[in-house]
């Protein structure tokens, strides 16, 4: 009958069941199956696990050895591309362009422009990156902005009102290396008395070290302070 099961003999019924394979034949079937996972995991190991590793790291060292090497300033304001890399002067290595530090703690402060607050340990600790992770409310938050505020209205003769955000809040990261123009030139004054130079000197030095927008549309104008502070230093080493 058309679509009747039959059985090797031609009887309508259960078809035979099927042959079981053999202990052997499994065994053979997993050993293909382990050695073919074997051989992915080989080929993707050295792919992903050498071959591209090195491929990056050798692109990152040929096209952009600086950057690629932490962005490391010396303290002329040359780059290096190692912390022994001290150039033909000697200047060594005083930090990277992308991690900032606490001009703020030193026993000269005023005569340098400071980077924003941190949270991050006592302060731009690199083991310690984070933000204060407190509520905009938050009573701690609140206090400590009013402090701040004070603090450098009073240190830099501006009023209060005009002390942009970075120059009161910290950063998600608490390593920010720049600030905005504005906080910069609240800064200028103070910095410029304290090392007795004219401030259109001053100036435009931040005019000199204020970087656009990425692509001119992307981020905000910025002021990298270790950058400046380097800057102001050798000009005025120069300049005596």
């Amino acid at each position: 009958m058309p679509g009747t099961l039959t059985t090797p003999a031609g009887v309508p019924g259960r078809p035979a069941p099927l042959a079981r394979p053999s202990a052997s034949a499994g065994a053979a079937s997993l050993f293909r199956q382990t050695l073919a996972g074997l051989r992915v995991l080989l080929v993707l190991t050295v792919l992903l696990g050498v071959a591209y590793p090195l491929a990056v790291w050798g692109v990152g060292q040929l096209a952009l050895p600086w950057q690629a090497n932490g962005s490391l300033v010396r303290s002329d304001g040359t780059h290096a591309t190692s912390l022994a890399d001290t150039g033909a002067d000697g200047a060594p290595v005083v930090g990277s362009a992308l991690i900032g530090q606490d001009f703020a703690a030193t026993d000269d402060a005023e005569r340098w422009f400071h980077g924003r607050p941190s949270a991050a340990g006592d302060g731009y600790d690199t083991l310690a990156s984070a933000g204060t992770n407190l509520g905009p409310l938050n009573p701690e938050l609140v206090a400590s902005i009013d402090e701040r505020r004070a603090a450098l209205a009073d240190l830099n003769g501006v009023d209060p009102a005009s002390l942009p955000a970075d120059a009161l809040t910290a950063s998600a990261s608490g390593l920010d290396p720049q600030i905005s123009p504005a906080y910069a030139a609240l800064q200028v004054a103070r910095v410029a008395e304290a090392r007795g130079l004219d401030e259109a000197v001053v100036a435009d030095l931040v005019a000199q070290h204020t970087a656009g927008r990425d692509l001119g549309v992307l981020g905000e104008p910025r002021v990298n302070v270790l950058e400046l502070n380097l800057a102001l230093e050798n000009s005025e080493k120069m300049n005596p």
